[in-house]
């Protein structure tokens, strides 16, 4: 039992914490509300997961091992995760909406998650730090490809539903450009500190 609430403890602590996904749901929770938020969710959430996948088989390590392609990726990512900050900047006022405005929706999540420099990072530390299943190597990825994909399902819908629960104290115009704004300086500022430091 030891093993297992040690992953579950340091997933909460290095997947669970600020970063370019947690702060864009909770930032798409805020602008638009949570359950227009449901597809971008599902889309990190899906992201992540094959993000552990490969991760759990190696394929993250061969293809980072190729010369020059991690200045181009993590350049694609840094250039995506800011389009993303601006669509958050620019997002109108909940109060405003008519339901028309335009969520992130499904695929903007799966590219987000695909692309964040600190899933893999986080995942990474988080998987090959612990050992549930000593001498049963197989066994042991699996389970703990199964209780890291709960936990990115159960910490992703948290920020979602923190982003969404500010969406209904902030509903006024100014208030909502204001924590429009400010989540996406935080995201801007989660992509240089996952990127640069």
């Amino acid at each position: 039992m030891e093993p297992i609430t040690g992953l579950i403890l340091a997933s909460l602590a290095l997947m669970g914490s600020p970063g370019p996904a947690t702060i864009s749901l909770a930032a798409t929770g805020a602008a638009f509300g949570f359950a227009r938020g449901v597809p971008y969710l599902l889309g990190i959430n899906v992201g992540t997961t094959c993000v552990l996948m490969t991760i759990a088989l190696g394929v993250t390590g061969l293809v980072l091992a190729i010369p020059g392609v991690t200045p181009v990726l993590v350049t694609l990512a840094a250039l995506y995760i800011l389009y993303l900050a601006y669509k958050i900047a620019t997002a109108p006022a909940l109060s405003a909406q008519s339901g028309t405005g335009s969520a992130p929706r499904l695929w903007n999540g799966l590219l987000l998650a695909l692309a964040n420099p600190k899933a893999y990072a986080a995942i990474g530390a988080v998987f090959s730090g612990f050992t549930l299943i000593e001498s049963q190597p197989a066994n042991d990825a699996v389970f703990k490809v199964a209780v890291l994909t709960f936990m990115i399902f159960m910490i992703n819908s948290v920020w979602l539903g923190v982003g969404a629960s500010l969406a209904q104290v902030f509903r006024s115009p100014s208030a909502s450009r204001i924590v429009n704004l400010g989540f996406s300086v935080l995201l801007v500022i989660s992509v240089i500190f996952s990127l640069f430091l």
